[in-house]
């Protein structure tokens, strides 16, 4: 082309164009996880001065059939009630504010329920509420008025639990991942782990709030037609740098990271003593999600564990977790992820890490070599020297391979062993796929081996993990020896003849 570049686009006007009403359907499908949803929901009650908020699942029997969270915090008009519930409602947010898009009450609602419905009074207005239906939400954003009479019944239900004068409820109605069939225990096994997912969520990022006297989280169940409440509880904080004593003396530690673009950025650099048993370090996450930083936004966790491209996770420093408070005006070096479970960073602040230093002048890059040597002096105190192994991956329950993470260290790189069932036209118990990481497992014996319970991804982790551990070194070695081939020989015998005895079981059972 002969024509001369033009930085700029001319342009000749501009043109409305409104979002059209599908819009809320992608809104809805932002990938929120429930915990993550229900977190985003405390924000907007911790922005509002609530002192408690109550987390309530109601059931009618067996069946759960809504899920409420309430505060006592100072309600909105319904002006307000207006803005909160419109798209990208324009409000303005205090400067400690958790609140930043305008999205995260309709987002995180309606990506789990089919209709969330918002009821709020303050100390000088009447209850108010509105509903957000998702058949009526994607025809023209219509937005349902809720009856005043019913406003106000929903605040009385609630009436000094937690709600006194004023106070603000969000009911979610058709939530997606409730049972759809309570019976056979399905929604008493529901709720225990999705309430114990759930504590740890609210522990982990609200921990700073949680430490506070005048702040609380309750997680309760009721029933609707008995008003028998089966569960009530406090989430109590899960602080990530909760240790009583560190695993260094000259930790913790403030680093300081100069950035070309803005004022500098404290990094507080911990270590944890190894071999922990406290929630604080076992709970968060596997050993190699848990290191790295942990970044906060207005005392709120918005990421726990990762390295941001500063380096690659590793085994050697699982005891290595710092602190960041984002500045307030974060520019374009950190950016926070819509549903505030993330933080991504621009090349300068990882650049900027290399030259970070401390008050006497120690560098930041010589804190990752402190936590690595506290990891490795732990493991020679313990007399163990162990041969680093490929780790497990898909197939593995999470507890199994947080396991495994934490007693073997794992080789840099390597893809993970994946174990699946499979049909298999021999009479085999197991296969090996070297190319493709894969310990097939013969699907003819999986009910048997279930004892009739319902299988899944992550199914049987007990044989599963001795698979494991039986196999393991065979991806570890591009051939089998002859001694290797015979113990795969044996295993393969009287693996088949114990899963043909557990089929015969079952057949006897019948």
């Amino acid at each position: 082309m002969t024509d001369d570049w033009q930085f700029e686009v001319p342009t000749t006007g501009s043109k409305h164009l409104p979002p059209d009403a599908r819009y809320m359907e992608a809104l809805s499908s932002q990938g929120y996880g429930f915990e993550v949803a229900i977190a985003d929901l405390v924000d907007n009650s911790i922005d509002a001065g609530a002192r408690d908020v109550v987390i309530h699942f109601l059931r009618d029997e067996d069946r759960l059939v809504s899920l409420l969270v309430i505060d006592d915090g100072k309600g909105m008009t319904e002006e307000e009630l207006d803005v909160a519930m419109t798209v990208g409602g324009r409000r303005d947010y205090a400067s400690q504010a958790l609140g930043m898009f305008g999205t995260g009450l309709k987002s995180a609602s309606l990506s789990h329920a089919s209709a969330v419905t918002v009821v709020s009074k303050t100390r000088r207005t009447r209850a108010v509420g509105r509903r957000w239906l998702m058949e009526r939400a994607v025809n023209g954003y219509q937005c349902d008025i809720v009856a005043p009479d019913y406003a106000q019944t929903l605040i009385d239900r609630y009436a000094q639990r937690p709600i006194t004068w004023q106070g603000t409820v969000i009911r979610w109605d058709g939530v997606k991942n409730f049972p759809r069939h309570g019976g056979g225990g399905q929604t008493d096994r529901y709720l225990h782990r999705t309430i114990n997912r759930l504590g740890l969520q609210l522990g982990l990022y609200l921990h700073r709030f949680l430490a506070r006297e005048d702040f609380n989280i309750t997680i309760a169940v009721e029933d609707v037609n008995t008003g028998t409440e089966y569960m009530n509880f406090g989430v109590e904080p899960l602080d990530p740098f909760g240790y009583p004593v560190p695993g260094h003396t000259d930790y913790p530690r403030r680093f300081d990271v100069a950035l070309p673009s803005m004022a500098p950025v404290a990094l507080q650099a911990h270590v944890w003593p190894a071999k922990s048993t406290l929630d604080g370090y076992k709970a968060v996450g596997s050993v190699l999600e848990r290191q790295g930083f942990y970044f906060y936004r207005h005392h709120r966790l918005v990421q726990a564990g990762g390295w941001n491209n500063f380096r690659q996770p590793d085994q050697h420093l699982s005891l290595s977790r710092i602190a960041v408070d984002l500045p307030a005006a974060g520019g374009d070096v950190f950016r926070l992820t819509v549903k505030k479970e993330g933080v991504d960073v621009s090349p300068e602040f990882i650049a900027a890490l290399d030259d970070a230093r401390d008050a006497n002048g120690r560098r930041f890059v010589e804190y990752i070599d402190d936590a690595e040597t506290v990891y490795r002096e732990a493991r020679k105190r313990a007399g163990t020297s162990r041969k680093a192994v490929v780790g497990p991956g898909k197939g593995f329950d999470p507890a199994v391979r947080e396991a495994i993470e934490d007693e073997l260290p794992l080789l840099p790189g390597e893809e993970p062993i994946s174990i699946r069932w499979q049909e298999m036209d021999n009479g085999n118990f197991f296969e090996i796929d070297r190319e493709s990481r894969t310990i097939g497992l013969n699907r003819h014996y999986r009910s048997a081996i279930l004892g009739g319970r319902r299988g899944g991804l992550n199914d049987a982790p007990t044989l599963k993990s001795l698979m494991y551990l039986l196999l393991h070194q065979v991806f570890e070695k591009e051939y089998s020896g002859s001694r290797e081939k015979d113990n795969l020989q044996l295993w393969q015998s009287v693996l088949v003849s114990a899963a043909r005895a557990e089929l015969e079981r079952v057949g006897d059972d019948d």
